[in-house]
């Protein structure tokens, strides 16, 4: 799958999409995201799978006051509705929108205090690299805050999200977005991400120290959390 493609396809539908696949609950996990980061008072800021620039904006806008703020995603359409997006807002934080891999960032090791990433993470090829790549761009005492989708462990729950995940999420965005193709995947790539105790394992792995998984709305969204050593 491109995923290059398949995000410019969808980008002019997204945003309105994840405000109804989600029942308007992605923006509330994205300022849940921003208030765990906002603890730590970042002075740089990173948003890797940036897309339209939500979370990033989020964070902007839940006071923290850093120096700059980068957001990187590789789709160009995305980025673009991030740049006019945030030309829409005052904010007292230089940001900037570039394109990029987040398993090969263009930036010196130890450049940021915080890195965030939403709904992202379960479309990178190779997971382990871009925890990697999270981490060495990482300052010592900083913050990865990654926020994805997951499936709710209450076995009534776990099958109505399955149903859910399967046929209602793809016929809406198929619709809604003109691409049932990309839905099919995106919602596909939810039911096959790793469960938490998995993944949280794979960021220790990957170097992360003091590693948690916070459980969002029933454990339908779930923020993972971990520093990196002084």
């Amino acid at each position: 799958m491109n995923t290059e493609r398949l995000f410019d396809d969808i980008a002019p539908t997204y945003d309105r999409l994840n405000r109804i696949l989600s029942f308007g609950r992605d923006q509330a996990w994205r300022r849940a995201v921003a208030a765990r980061v906002a603890r730590r008072r970042p002075r740089r800021l990173l948003d890797l799978a940036t897309g339209t620039g939500d979370q990033l904006l989020a964070c902007v806008q839940a006071g923290i006051d850093a120096e700059g703020a980068v957001g990187v995603d590789v789709s160009g359409a995305m980025l673009e509705i991030a740049r006019k997006k945030s030309a829409w807002f005052a904010l007292n934080t230089t940001v900037r929108w570039e394109k990029g891999e987040a398993a090969a960032l263009p930036f010196e090791a130890g450049s940021f205090d915080a890195v965030t990433m939403s709904f992202g993470i379960r479309n990178m090829p190779d997971i382990g690299r871009v925890l990697g790549e999270t981490h060495r761009v990482l300052g010592p005492g900083g913050l990865a805050a990654i926020l994805e989708l997951s499936v709710p462990a209450r076995p009534v729950l776990r099958r109505l999200h399955g149903f859910y995940c399967r046929f209602i999420m793809p016929a809406v965005g198929g619709i809604v977005s003109g691409n049932l193709t990309a839905y099919r995947y995106l919602n596909e790539s939810v039911l096959q991400f790793p469960d938490p105790a998995t993944f949280c394992e794979q960021m220790r792995s990957a170097g992360f120290a003091d590693v948690a998984a916070h459980t969002l709305t029933f454990g339908s969204a779930t923020m993972f959390t971990g520093g990196k050593g002084k």
